[in-house]
């Protein structure tokens, strides 16, 4: 079974960047993405990347964010820039195969303080 693994979290200043990294989200995934999940709070939507289509963000992280895929390193990323407190939250790497099945990393935290 593929097993997804996030790396790239821990802790930055407000108005920092970090990159995230998603390693085995190949080509087999044809839509993979990020949710976040902030103390106290349900799990959210970040971006998603489908095969060939136009990636997707939330409104709270559109212009901040960006969402890529190295399909030869089978690797995803989130670039996040511009990084606000409320952003604070561990982060899931996800991918949705062929057959409808999803899968989902352990995460990594994010924690923007100063």
């Amino acid at each position: 079974q593929v097993q997804l693994v996030e790396s790239g979290g821990g802790l930055v200043q407000p108005g920092g960047s970090l990159r995230l990294s998603c390693a085995n989200a190949g080509n087999i995934f044809p839509t993979t993405g990020w949710y976040r999940q902030a103390p106290g709070k349900q799990r959210e939507l970040v971006a998603t990347i489908p095969s060939g289509g136009s990636s997707n963000y939330a409104d709270s992280v559109k212009g901040r964010f960006t969402i890529s895929k190295d399909n030869a390193k089978s690797t995803l990323y989130l670039q996040m820039n511009s990084l606000k407190p409320e952003d604070t939250a561990v982060y899931y790497c996800w991918a949705a195969d062929s057959y409808g099945m999803d899968y989902w990393g352990k995460g990594t935290l994010v924690t923007v303080s100063s």
